[in-house]
């Protein structure tokens, strides 16, 4: 095989040699290695290249696991790989998609068959609200999301609900509240055989850590481990991948401490400090040169960067030419604020940059309002990045009777879809039905009921015996969804279009098994992240989004916006009780905002603002003031 990554030290992609910090991360065979890989560094090229030389050295593909957190970083790192290898496939995944992979090859063992339910945040939410109402409580007295919160961080730190039980069924208030909350939410979840998104995790490791012999197994399935984004790990990620990188040692994680912007997720970048101590021996090489920016953008990210101390060394630097200075935007108050962008926005497109290369990105969601409304004014192309494709109501719709027709102990996805269209079925029927008192209820209701019911049967078995996309089309025109939205207004036929893209979207599994099909689907959509905002129908417009979700992107010219003192770094980071590593998380998403950037950085600030219906003046954000005047164009022009 011509692996242009092997030896003759070319990635044909981009038709340069890797740079010899590069070449060092994909030579380096076994034991463990960290690759301290800095903002457009070319760790993904780095990553694929690695994977393809241990396979041009002899190690079957089979043998290869790569761990990401997103889906569109998965797909990049394997598009990366295939584009080189052909059909060589390593397992290259998510976290949690790996977790519902060791699942349903464990289902029975673990109490569960293989089509178990996968719940989102939105479905626990709602079988944490019914907890809260079986518990004899008013759901609308206690937050839910509390409660989902309070659990999901318990189980992300490897206890389950028998261990917190024990500790806290006698306690402090607050913890027995949660304690009789989440034993009714998670009776809940394994009669109707679900798990939710912390479970992909937790059960997994748990499973792996009882029996040795399946941990082996594992282990001899895959002898060499890739993790990307590892300071991004919470616990029970990092205790997933000690268990797999086994005795043998062969991990090699890939993160930027600098890039760690997740801690509310748990996410620990400790993980990452202390991956030398974990794994002794262990070669540490740092990506540098940078392949996105400008000198002067680097040169504002470096001096940024270089105020936080839990870090570990690295100065960005790149072969592209100084470039242009950094614009400063002020305005007297947050509608000038947006009114200045959206001009500068307007002079951008007139010089030719693509709608689609510029960015504005801000600290919080509300601030996108202003200046949506800004470029409505003028005319100006735009979209915002948020709202994901299976979060769709009618997508998720559709998802919901394949999930209750495959796995009829989902009463959370039949509940879903039991009046989707309109069937005329009332509170009291769906409640008997929930209750097994079917034979209650009127001879109307019952046969309602039962149509509603073999409708799934029909569902399940052509599951069974086709492609998964023949199936969501049956169930788009069987269930009566296709009429009810073709035949609607506007609105409705956008809904319709976006089903079709469905199917459309499921054709890619349709070589597969159906029962994989169906699986790889129903993962793929309730797996979905933050960055994996799907735009199906991307469009030429300005991309407006918060930093976070920014993350592993980039655009010709970026607007970072609201640099104001308590709002970038935002107010609730300056009064916790771990100030020093907050604020330091505000500063590395400040860095992250700034890496986005290849040609041009903009950055503004209003003098007042608006929030919550009160106006404040306001400082100029620190971070400004951490940046040489002179890396700035004009700044005696700014008022």
């Amino acid at each position: 095989m011509d692996n242009p990554c092997y030896n003759l030290q070319v990635d044909k992609r981009s038709a340069t040699t890797l740079n010899p910090a590069q070449q060092a991360a994909v030579n380096h065979r076994d034991g463990p290695l960290l690759v301290i890989a800095g903002a457009g560094a070319g760790k993904t090229r780095t990553i694929a290249c690695r994977i393809l030389n241990l396979i041009e050295g002899g190690v079957q593909p089979t043998k290869i696991l790569a761990l990401t957190f997103t889906n569109k970083a998965a797909k990049e790192m394997l598009g990366r790989v295939l584009e080189f290898a052909g059909n060589t496939r390593p397992f290259i995944s998510t976290f949690h998609a790996l977790g519902a992979t060791l699942v349903r090859e464990n289902a029975g063992r673990l109490g569960l068959n293989q089509h178990f339910s996968i719940a989102d945040r939105d479905d626990s939410l709602s079988l944490i609200k019914t907890a809260i109402k079986d518990s004899g409580f008013d759901s609308k007295s206690l937050d839910p999301r509390r409660f989902l919160n309070a659990i999901s961080r318990e189980k992300s730190q490897l206890v389950t609900f028998e261990q917190f039980a024990a500790e806290n069924r006698d306690g402090e208030p607050w913890p027995r509240l949660v304690t009789q909350i989440w034993e009714h939410y998670e009776t809940t979840l394994r009669r109707r055989k679900t798990l939710d998104f912390d479970d992909l995790l937790l059960r997994p490791v748990k499973f792996l850590q009882a029996e040795p012999f399946a941990l082996a197994a594992y282990r001899a399935r895959w002898h060499y481990l890739l993790i990307d984004e590892y300071q991004d790990t919470n616990l029970i990620q990092y205790h997933l991948a000690r268990l797999l990188a086994g005795p043998t040692r062969n991990i090699c994680a890939v993160g930027d401490l600098d890039q760690a912007i997740y801690s509310w997720r748990g996410a620990d970048c400790r993980h990452l400090l202390r991956f030398a101590e974990d794994y002794p021996g262990a070669k540490i090489i740092t990506l540098e040169e940078n392949y996105r920016s400008s000198q002067t953008i680097l040169a504002a990210a470096n001096q940024i960067i270089s105020k936080n101390v839990n870090r570990v060394e690295k100065n960005l630097y790149t072969s592209r030419g100084v470039g242009e200075r950094l614009s400063l935007i002020v305005g007297q108050d947050e509608r000038e604020e947006a009114e200045l962008i959206t001009a500068a926005i307007g002079q951008c497109l007139t010089s030719g940059v693509p709608a689609a290369e510029i960015a504005v990105l801000y600290r919080a969601n509300f601030q996108s309002r202003i200046i949506e409304e800004s470029l409505l004014r003028a005319g100006l192309p735009y979209r915002v990045l948020g709202v994901r494709f299976f979060e769709r109501r009618e997508v998720k719709d559709v998802l919901a009777y394949l999930k209750a027709a495959v796995n009829p102990d989902d009463l959370e996805s039949w509940r879903r879809i039991v009046n989707v269209p309109a069937r005329g079925l009332g509170k009291v029927a769906v409640t008997k039905f929930l209750a097994g008192q079917t034979n209650s209820l009127p001879a109307r209701q019952r046969q309602k009921l039962a149509t509603l019911q073999q409708l799934l049967e029909r569902i399940a078995r052509r599951a069974k015996q086709g492609p998964v996309a023949q199936t969501l089309s049956y169930i788009i025109t069987e269930s009566g969804l296709a009429n009810s939205l073709k035949n609607g207004a506007a609105d409705d036929r956008e809904r319709l279009e976006n089903i079709q893209e469905l199917v459309s979207l499921a054709v890619k599994y349709d070589e597969q098994s159906p029962d994989d099909g169906i699986n790889n689907l129903l993962n793929e959509s309730a797996l979905v992240s933050d960055q994996d905002t799907l735009d199906l129908k991307p469009a030429p417009a300005v991309s407006l989004m918060t930093v976070h979700a920014a993350k592993g992107l980039e655009f010709e010219q970026v607007f970072v916006t609201g640099l104001e003192q308590e709002l970038f770094p935002h107010l609730k980071f300056a009064s916790e009780e771990n100030d020093e590593i907050d604020h330091e998380e505000e500063r590395r998403l400040f860095y992250v905002a700034l890496t986005r950037a290849k040609e041009k950085l903009h950055l503004s600030y209003a003098q007042t603002r608006t929030i919550f219906g009160r106006t404040k003046f306001n400082q100029p954000s620190e971070f400004l003031l951490d940046l040489d005047v002179d890396l700035f164009e004009n700044l005696n022009d700014a008022s």
